[in-house]
């Protein structure tokens, strides 16, 4: 068995699922990410930092507004009180770098001062829409290259659970939203991380128009049988897939304090209107 078709049966679990997908290290490496919450407390290499910014800033950009910035958290005791606000994830505190990656109109705005304007587009949704999505396309390829480099990466969307108290303490400015935070570590060797299953590609797929096929829910019923042996095969109980879903939408109790972002946002002076 080639190592693509390895990594494709443990992404989708099912050996006749299996595309002759077109293979080369790079597809190896997407097909095999996985979170990593198990860290050694290693430092980085010299220079890793800077190697994963510059991935990051290799990404594409909306307008080249390159309306986001990097935030490094290396100190232990900020990374503690980060976690705590983060839903207490033991893996902040564990690895040596903890990225927080900004939606950043404030840049734009200082360079609007020398000439003495008002720019008025920040304010706007669509603006947090750009930055943020800046932001997740640089994070991206900053996780493809921390990979390479044999690192771990997870991603800290908790970190918005307690957004004014993340604006605090990172000391962000107007027009500066935290939209997420990212782990960077060397994995545990001890603790290894496996791929979790995701949903078959007939589920996710739509060719020309938006088209639901007859044999969704079976479908889904059968990822979540996958599902279900994957958590258990890493010790964990948790809810069907679907139970998970609707949980996590059903109800504002479930954002455990992500109700208060656009309360939080307007004090930023953003996504206004």
């Amino acid at each position: 068995m080639s190592t693509v078709q390895s990594l494709w049966q443990q992404r989708y679990r099912q050996a006749d699922d299996y595309a002759p997908a077109l293979a080369n290290p790079v597809i190896e490496a997407l097909l095999g990410h996985r979170s990593v919450r198990q860290y050694l407390d290693t430092p980085l290499p010299e220079g890793t930092l800077e190697t994963l910014l510059a991935a990051a800033q290799s990404a594409s950009s909306s307008s080249n507004l390159q309306a986001w910035s990097l935030l490094a958290v290396q100190d232990p005791a900020r990374k503690a009180r980060l976690a705590t606000l983060a839903n207490d994830q033991q893996h902040i505190r564990q690895a040596p770098l903890f990225l927080v990656w900004l939606a950043d109109f404030s840049r734009a705005q200082r360079i609007a001062d020398v000439q003495g304007l008002e720019l008025e587009v920040p304010a706007l949704l669509d603006s947090l829409l750009v930055g943020s999505l800046d932001a997740a396309l640089a994070a991206q390829n900053a996780v493809v290259a921390a990979e390479s480099l044999g690192l771990g990466t997870v991603y800290i969307g908790a970190l918005r659970n307690n957004l004014q108290a993340v604006i605090d303490e990172l000391q962000l400015p107007p027009l500066v939203f935290p939209v997420f935070g990212l782990v960077v570590g060397h994995p545990d060797p001890a603790r290894p991380a496996a791929i979790k299953p995701r949903l078959p590609q007939p589920v996710v797929l739509h060719c020309e128009t938006y088209t639901i096929a007859d044999d969704e829910q079976q479908r889904i019923s059968g990822y979540e049988a996958l599902a279900g042996a994957f958590a258990r095969e890493q010790g964990q109980t948790t809810p069907s897939w679907s139970e998970q879903v609707l949980n996590r939408l059903k109800s504002i109790e479930a954002l455990h304090g992500r109700e208060r972002i656009a309360e939080t946002l307007r004090g930023q002076k953003l996504a206004l209107r």
